[in-house]
């Protein structure tokens, strides 16, 4: 399973445009978002379903990021990282060819009436999630959106999970400070709530808050406002005290709490992680205790709302952390 992907796909560089219309035909749409809309494609010589990205470029900038996007990608040949195949090019917009991921959210899928979430299987997704992070940070990539909309489910039948969405991913050079200033709310670690440089531990802890809300349905740092939110995540205001935890491990808290750290460089790298206890010895000791997925249910409704409201927020001008300082505003 922890195969490259070397030899499936060759490098993807940008095609004319007209070559699109010659190979696929388009099929229904998938979704939308804020950078513009995914169809399902037929390749017409293979017949293999693929997802085509038509992102909108407007302004030269716009052509840039979508190259960067492609680039990265064609960094990240690992079967838990969604593959991209073609890219072609136009006038107006660039279309990204992507594997076409048939099972939908993850999280949909764990609270669906024919599925029994327990800590065993929470602890195969996640480390799923962490040998895909690991192979990015390997790559000195790092993603800066891990949230539950981008983990996504291969087959609405198997438990094999794809990390997707690098429109926000970042290449780290060693010795040049990045900072951002974008990020969902309630996963944004505290280096970037306070415009400090972000590492690659910055995407793990948001692998801990995903880790959270998988057990327990709970949004960890989730206050009444974004600004409350932020004030949480930069104090790490957050405990184990609702009862969705009574029944979940020692080892998955603790597994949480070394994620969860304010510093950075003292939080578990994606290797750490797959040596923790908890993601190694599942199979003797966690249990197979049926979970709840009421609040989960709750959380994906809400998380769906607040999409229809704004996708990904700036947090730059939320850094006083005031409720008059902070206001969203979409960040592209």
């Amino acid at each position: 399973e922890e195969e490259e992907l070397e030899n499936s796909y060759s490098q993807v560089g940008l095609e004319p445009g007209e070559q699109f219309q010659e190979r696929y035909s388009v099929q229904e749409e998938l979704g939308k978002g804020r950078y513009g809309v995914v169809h399902k494609v037929k390749d017409l010589q293979s017949g293999i379903i693929a997802a085509a990205k038509f992102v909108r470029c407007v302004k030269k900038q716009d052509r840039v990021k979508v190259q960067e996007e492609i680039n990265i990608m064609n960094n990240l040949r690992h079967p838990k990282l969604l593959q991209i195949i073609a890219a072609f090019e136009n006038p107006k917009d660039i279309i990204m060819i992507m594997e076409y991921i048939s099972g939908g959210e993850l999280f949909e899928r764990v609270v669906a009436e024919d599925f029994m979430l327990t800590e065993r299987d929470c602890v195969l997704f996640m480390r799923q999630i962490c040998q895909g992070v690991r192979y990015m940070h390997n790559s000195c990539i790092v993603h800066l959106d891990l949230k539950p909309e981008n983990i996504m489910c291969h087959k609405s039948s198997s438990h094999k999970i794809k990390i997707v969405d690098f429109g926000l991913a970042r290449r780290l050079q060693t010795n040049i400070p990045v900072r951002v200033l974008y990020g969902t709310p309630e996963f944004v670690p505290p280096e970037i709530i306070n415009y400090d440089p972000i590492g690659v531990t910055s995407d793990m802890w948001s692998v801990g808050v995903i880790c959270y809300v998988l057990l327990s349905g709970l949004s960890p740092f989730m206050g009444d406002t974004d600004a409350e939110t932020f004030v949480n995540i930069t104090r790490v205001d957050y405990d184990f005290d609702d009862e969705m935890f009574n029944t979940i491990s020692e080892d998955a808290k603790e597994f949480i709490s070394s994620l969860l750290v304010k510093k950075k460089e003292e939080r578990l790298t994606a290797d750490e992680c797959l040596r923790h206890s908890w993601l190694t010895h599942c199979d003797t000791t966690v249990g197979c205790v049926k979970l709840s997925t009421d609040k989960l249910k709750k959380f994906i409704i809400r998380r769906k709302w607040q999409k229809t409201k704004n996708a990904i927020v700036a947090v730059g001008r939320m850094t006083a952390l005031s409720e008059t300082g902070c206001h969203s505003s979409d960040s592209s």
